[in-house]
């Protein structure tokens, strides 16, 4: 009988792994680069890590399940301890010795009996009769094109690992999402002249709230409804940090959590002490010249794109879906029989925790289509049809990232309540 193929072995794959093990259920695991963590390794070629890189969710709820981060961490691990987390997670559940490290995939191709044929950069080849996708959203950049003619330097953050990059030169970030946010604050420590450029406003949340991390705080306060978290929070965050235009910053657009969170007041801290300058969407460039949609204009030699990644799935995209949002249903279960896909959820909450979650739903599914085969022609149905609201109330921004973004909360929910009418185990 054929197994299930995993394809990653960063946190996604791990999680599947362990779900698919704990089962008993055979399955192959191939990784491209030499030993487990993907991106958070930042020695494996091509990772997106740099070395100020920290988790923006708290240690506290964003473990992969029955296996809690070390109390020794910090509220906010490092991308280190990240790794060595991950390291340990595959040494402790037994997973490490049965990945093929160094071994890419070439392609996935779908047989016409319903299994997968799995072909590696090396020309190996084997058949599946299940394929996880795992293998990571953050390695395909967004490289957006530059108006004007720039003759500076321009390089995506993929490309970004150390501050001292940044010494001696005058340095634009463009985009102040985490990384952007991240990167920028070290441009400001370490550049010449430091500037970031932001379309729209963003909210931003301080990692410590009353001395708590931000998660744990929220985690523990009273349950309301959306609008008025939106309210009571926005509150907050006004009364926390001000007015942001007299940073430089546009006002949000937005309510409170209608985009993904922006957990940094260091960007702030810089702003307020002159170290970087925000400034509006790029107008156009000449030279090493930049103008701004205000009129305002900068001369910098090095361009910093903070643009984001598509969710490309290079080697099976026809069967994946769309680059920006591939087609599965609770980001993880494809319309295409056998194939699923762990590591794609873009969420305000915990993502380790959801990709235990999906993981077992994935193993459990695959379980039973030979233990229970009606539960499984039941589960195919709602793949197909299926679709839920997973909002929780929230209008999300009309922009590429958030086309399939689902709030924390509400998938959780709707992953219980799944797993109790399917009578599976889910963590």
């Amino acid at each position: 009988m054929r197994d299930t193929c995993i394809i990653g072995a960063g946190p996604a794959g791990l999680a599947a792994a362990r779900a698919l093990k704990e089962r008993n259920l055979p399955y192959t695991h191939i990784e491209r680069n030499p030993g487990v963590g993907g991106l958070w390794d930042i020695d494996a070629p091509n990772t997106p890590m740099y070395e100020s890189a920290h988790f923006i969710s708290s240690k506290t709820l964003s473990g992969l399940t029955d296996f809690p981060m070390p109390d020794d961490y910090p509220d906010y691990p490092s991308h280190k301890q990240i790794h060595a987390y991950l390291v340990a997670f595959a040494e402790h559940y037994g997973l490490t010795q049965a990945i093929e490290f160094n071994t890419a995939v070439e392609s996935v191709v779908k047989l016409d009996d319903g299994g997968y044929r799995v072909t590696r950069a090396n020309g190996e080849v084997s058949e599946h009769e299940n394929v996880i996708v795992a293998s990571g959203v953050q390695w395909d950049p967004n490289v957006p094109d530059i108006p004007g003619t720039f003759t500076g330097e321009v390089r995506h953050t993929v490309t970004y690992r150390s501050p001292k990059e940044f010494e001696g030169k005058r340095v634009l970030v463009v985009g102040a999402g985490n990384s952007g946010c991240d990167i920028a604050c070290d441009a400001a420590r370490n550049a010449e002249h430091a500037v970031i450029s932001v379309r729209r406003g963003y909210w931003f949340i301080p990692k410590h709230i009353f001395g708590m991390p931000a998660d744990v705080f929220a985690d523990g306060g009273p349950t309301m409804p959306m609008w008025l978290e939106q309210r009571v929070f926005g509150w907050m965050l006004r009364l926390l940090n001000g007015d942001m235009r007299r940073l430089g910053l546009p006002k949000p657009d937005h309510k409170l959590f209608e985009t993904h969170p922006i957990l940094n007041t260091q960007l702030l801290h810089h702003l307020q002490h002159g170290d970087i300058t925000a400034r509006p969407a790029i107008a156009t460039t000449e030279g090493n010249t930049v103008t701004f949609t205000d009129g305002s204009t900068e001369d910098v030699d090095l361009i910093m794109l903070a643009t984001g990644y598509r969710h490309s799935v290079a080697y099976a995209q026809d069967l994946a879906g769309p680059k920006q949002h591939p087609d599965l249903y609770l980001t993880a279960f494809s319309p295409s029989t056998g194939l699923y896909g762990v590591g794609f959820v873009e969420t305000n909450g915990a993502a380790y925790v959801l990709m235990s979650q999906l993981s077992a739903m994935i193993a459990s599914h695959i379980a039973d289509r030979t233990e229970r085969p009606e539960k499984w022609a039941e589960f195919e149905d709602r793949i197909q049809n299926d679709r839920p609201d997973l909002s929780h109330g929230i209008k999300f921004v009309d922009s590429p990232r958030h086309q399939g973004y689902v709030d924390g909360v509400a998938i959780t929910k709707y992953i219980k309540k799944t797993a109790k009418q399917m009578a599976w185990d889910v963590p």
